[in-house]
């Protein structure tokens, strides 16, 4: 199973609506997928339909040991793709984890012990480079980086790098930078075309080529508790996704990423 972690510290980047849509355009193309909710505020299970009464296990009893993986494994509305969805529970994870033994592997015990009926993992990471991110990035072989085109965007791009290059040094040798996708694109907004050319300039291959525009549809689609690919597949927002989902997909190992 390929494991991937959404990150960023910075909130308001895009992150989640990545995690959702991309989770669904893998499970679109035939790929069994797990989301992972691994953000205090839920919303990755929000968007994707999973009513809190349906949450009677979360990635918080994952993390502390209250139940197994498949316990948890919730059916989305998209075929092929699960999730284990977050309660407000995982808020208070960060302190009880303190005193827990082996505390940054929880995640990745907790997976090793499932059925993995996947081809693919991906994790939703709250902003913040505690530890439940390090958790997450303990357990992928990746890191996925959604970045918002804004004036800012390197700055804090910088510290993430450096988390990763920890983590990697202490805990996960194999752990990499999959790839940086820049959201929130307007191209009627000079400063965005800008940021985009500097981050390719510093990045180069590492920046997915599609690029996510500002889109209402985007918006719109996780208050009606479903994925943009399936509110409106037309949209520009849904189109962008599927073509950075086919990008992800080349960029992965093709003997585990196989249907």
């Amino acid at each position: 199973m390929i494991s991937i972690a959404i990150a960023n510290q910075k909130g308001g980047v895009g992150k989640t609506t990545t995690a959702i849509n991309v989770a669904t355009a893998l499970a679109a193309t035939g790929h069994r997928t797990l989301l992972i909710d691994l953000d205090p505020q839920g919303n990755a299970s929000t968007g994707l339909g999973v009513e809190q009464r349906n949450r009677a296990h979360s990635s918080y009893d994952l993390l502390i040991g209250n139940c197994a993986l498949e316990d948890a494994v919730v059916s989305t509305l998209v075929p092929n793709l699960d999730i284990i969805p977050a309660t407000q529970d995982l808020s208070g994870a960060e302190i009880e984890l303190i005193d827990i033994e082996q505390r940054t592997h929880r995640l990745i015990n907790a997976l090793e012990t499932g059925n993995h009926r996947w081809h693919v993992c991906l994790i939703d990471c709250p902003p913040s480079l505690g530890l439940l991110t390090v958790n997450a990035m303990v357990a992928v072989q990746s890191v996925l980086v959604p970045l918002q085109c804004e004036f800012f965007a390197l700055e804090g791009l910088s510290q993430l790098l450096q988390t990763v290059e920890r983590i990697r040094a202490r805990f996960n040798p194999d752990l990499s930078i999959l790839g940086i996708a820049l959201t929130m694109y307007d191209r009627r907004n000079r400063l965005t075309d800008q940021v985009a050319d500097d981050v390719r300039a510093c990045l180069g291959d590492l920046v997915f080529k599609t690029v996510i525009p500002r889109n209402v549809r985007l918006s719109e689609a996780p208050s009606h508790g479903m994925p943009a690919l399936i509110y409106d597949m037309r949209c520009a927002g849904s189109e962008a996704y599927m073509a950075l989902a086919r990008e992800l997909i080349d960029r992965l190992p093709k003997q585990e990423i196989a249907a």
